[in-house]
């Protein structure tokens, strides 16, 4: 075990000379222009074109409805897999679902373009949006349901991100889905999550994008410099037994989406001066849901990204005049500046999601002792690993690592005082690209605590 002596004013311990890079100092952000606001309107403009994409709309019709839409962005997929030499593969998940609001099984089909990595083709970072629509009845199948903003908005961002990515190669996969049913109940999120624990995969992130087009809210604010990013608290798949260890040990404010929220605010920054993240430390809005949640009653980490300022009068509405406002989720309601600075930051975190490898699992052990042990797991593709730390009441880790470097899977902190603090561990590739930081409290791997011993 590494012997770290630490001293009362902390330094970045070095115990390597191979570089290491911060997560703000990652070069996959898109290159200026990359990122193209025309090809996203015309998205959503075609997306508005199918007239509803309600999920229970017609599969069949060619130009109206559900169907129409799921294969214009199959065929959107394909176009960018030819365009960077068949680097991806486009499968089609499906499976006859029923429920509260659909009263008659109906297939829901998810669009799913998979760019395998090079080194850990298992190991996948997932970007996802809704494709589906509705008006004021969640039911109502036959009016206009343009969906520009909930959710072709998000659509066309995942699109755009892999005619930007798939240019590009990872050690890791990246999957880019199309989801149906979100608004009869995310069962577009629970199909892409079973493929994937069908698959195997290893999901180190899911990123969801819905909402992520717009900047004025429905009572006159404007917010055009945030977006919003949504993590959980105690994980949705914590047992008794974790709830219980995380009573004594800490770790309520670290699932491993929490840790994923920090990472990306941390990221953002050096991406464009003019889009922060305001992280919200909930699952989603209050009292709703989006298409992460499934995934994460399964243990995988998940976030949301959605506006800074929701505009009810565009969102969830049918198209009409009353009072001199104007209902309905129309393109005019959009902000493609606004949505390109969005798409432009998922980007950036997909690649360095992918680039990375996976964050290790962790624990510490500073009980009734003057020093603090910790110890983690090796991690494949892991060529070093450094040590970090914040007060448990500071919601950020510290700017600097406790321990930069180690090649070891163990540090002993003599005269810290495990205590006060929340420990965790990153993992760092060869190359110098790091993973987001993982807490060593109960719960805080990125693993699905099912598939822990």
């Amino acid at each position: 075990m590494n012997k770290i002596l630490v001293a009362t004013a902390l330094s970045a311990t070095i115990l390597s000379g191979l570089p290491v890079r911060a997560a703000a100092d990652s070069p996959q952000k898109p290159a200026p222009g990359e990122v193209s606001e025309a090809r996203m309107r015309a998205d959503v403009a075609k997306l508005v074109s199918f007239g509803t994409r309600h999920t229970l709309s017609s599969d069949t019709d060619p130009k109206r409805g559900i169907g129409a839409a799921r294969r214009w962005a199959a065929d959107e997929f394909r176009k960018a897999s030819k365009a960077c030499g068949d680097c991806l593969e486009v499968v089609i998940p499906e499976a006859m679902v029923s429920g509260t609001r659909i009263p008659t099984p109906v297939k829901m089909v998810d669009v799913v373009a998979i760019q395998r990595g090079t080194e850990r083709p298992n190991e996948v970072v997932i970007v996802e949006a809704h494709i589906d629509s509705r008006v004021t009845d969640v039911m109502d199948v036959k009016s206009d349901a343009p969906g520009a903003n909930d959710d072709g908005s998000g659509t066309a961002l995942v699109l755009e991100a892999a005619r930007v990515l798939s240019k590009r190669k990872f050690a890791t996969t990246i999957v880019y889905a199309a989801l149906s049913g979100e608004e009869q109940g995310l069962y577009g999120g629970k199909l892409l999550a079973d493929y994937a624990r069908q698959q195997g995969w290893t999901v180190k992130a899911v990123l969801n994008n819905d909402i992520v087009g717009g900047t004025h809210g429905s009572d006159g604010l404007v917010d055009d410099r945030n977006v919003r990013l949504f993590s959980e608290g105690p994980r949705a798949d914590a047992t008794d037994k974790t709830r219980a260890d995380a009573r004594r040990f800490g770790g309520e404010n670290d699932s491993p989406g929490r840790n994923i929220s920090r990472f990306i605010a941390e990221l953002a920054g050096g991406v464009q001066g003019d889009l922060a993240v305001r992280q919200v430390w909930r699952a989603d809005r209050m009292g709703r849901g989006g298409d992460q949640l499934p995934f994460l009653e399964q243990g995988n980490p998940a976030v949301r990204f959605s506006v800074a300022i929701e505009d009810y009068e565009h969102q969830h509405q049918d198209l009409r005049t009353e009072n001199g406002i104007r209902y309905g989720d129309t393109i005019d309601e959009m902000d493609f500046p606004y949505l390109a600075k969005v798409t432009r930051l998922n980007i950036a975190a997909l690649a360095a999601l992918a680039a990375a490898p996976m964050p290790p699992i962790a624990t510490a052990d500073a009980a009734v002792k003057t020093w603090t042990d910790v110890t983690w797991k090796p991690v494949t593709g892991a060529a070093a690993y450094s040590v970090w730390r914040r007060r448990t009441d500071a919601p950020e880790w510290e700017a600097q690592p406790m321990v930069a470097r180690t090649t070891e899977t163990s540090v002993k902190l003599d005269g810290f005082r495990g205590d006060d603090w929340i420990l965790g561990v990153r993992s760092v590739a060869a190359d110098g690209s790091v993973s987001p930081i993982a807490a060593a409290v109960p719960g805080g791997g990125f693993t699905p605590l099912a598939q822990l011993p």
